[in-house]
């Protein structure tokens, strides 16, 4: 396997970066792509086999990484995280949030438990490890911080916990842009609409023929893809966004922009969708 990049060769090169969520989707995608510009990646997840299949990936493309596993929801294991990667690579400049979770139901069946576990995951890990790249490493050397969001810019039903969450992720990545720029540090977001990722394969297949109904909705008439995502996190980690923090990016073919107000005839005009992985 090989991955074709947007970017320049070496673009990261010398640089550990930590991708969370990093054995499947958007988050292997992101690692891979990175490893192809020359970081070393810090692949972070609660599976060992997930993270072992994408290290094996970027190793046989001649890429660097390491795997940890780790629940961002557990304070002591992130502290602990940082410390392992510390000890092994000297400096994090790096930081992708991409780990999260959640599940489809109306509101009114999600429990107090099922609520706390995905705003736990999507939330509070996510600002775990924002403070602890910030304790042990950022604050003296800077570094960029990259954090997941979702198209929720007009409520999301179906998922009130994520859509509740990732908009104090949101709040989170504004206000630290601000408190760390002190520290050279930069923080901003990603807010992917429908990308054809593997985490559809988490969802029933009712949910997921749903899906294929609300595509026709969408302005571009497609979903977007992982390497598409990934590429915006990519330029938020480069030289290139070095004077942009506390915003965030949608990645979602307009779809947060349309209210049905305006009627969009079937059409294959939409850009070509970008891949960058190569089987080879």
């Amino acid at each position: 396997m090989s991955y074709q990049s947007i970017f320049r060769p070496d673009l990261f090169l010398g640089q550990t970066i930590i991708v969370t969520g990093g054995g499947s989707g958007i988050g292997r995608a992101t690692a891979v792509e990175l490893a192809s510009l020359g970081a070393h990646v810090v692949l972070v997840g609660r599976t060992l086999e997930k993270l072992t299949a994408v290290h094996q990936e970027i190793t046989q493309m001649g890429g660097e990484a390491s795997t940890f596993t780790c629940n961002i929801r557990e304070e002591e294991q992130v502290q602990a995280l940082f410390a392992a990667v510390l000890s092994q690579q000297g400096v994090v400049h790096g930081l992708v949030n991409n780990a999260g979770g959640q599940f489809l139901s109306p509101a009114e069946f999600i429990s107090k438990k099922g609520f706390h576990a995905v705003v736990e995951t999507n939330l509070t890990g996510t600002f775990l490890m924002c403070r602890e790249a910030y304790n042990q490493t950022m604050r003296d050397h800077g570094g960029t911080i990259v954090n997941m969001l979702m198209e929720n810019w007009r409520g999301f039903p179906g998922m009130v916990h994520s859509a509740a969450a990732r908009a104090g992720v949101e709040n989170l990545t504004k206000t630290l842009a601000v408190e760390w720029a002190r520290s050279g540090v930069r923080i901003n977001a990603v807010a992917p609409g429908l990308i054809e990722s593997s985490g559809l394969d988490n969802y029933p297949e009712a949910a997921r023929n749903f899906i294929q109904e609300v595509v026709k909705d969408i302005p571009f008439k497609r979903m977007g893809t992982e390497s598409e995502t990934a590429a915006a996190i990519v330029f938020l980690l480069s030289p290139a966004a070095s004077y942009i923090s506390g915003e965030s990016i949608r990645i979602d073919g307009a779809s947060s922009l349309w209210r049905k107000t305006w009627e969009i005839e079937d059409h294959d005009n939409a850009p070509q969708p970008f891949d960058g992985f190569q089987i080879g």
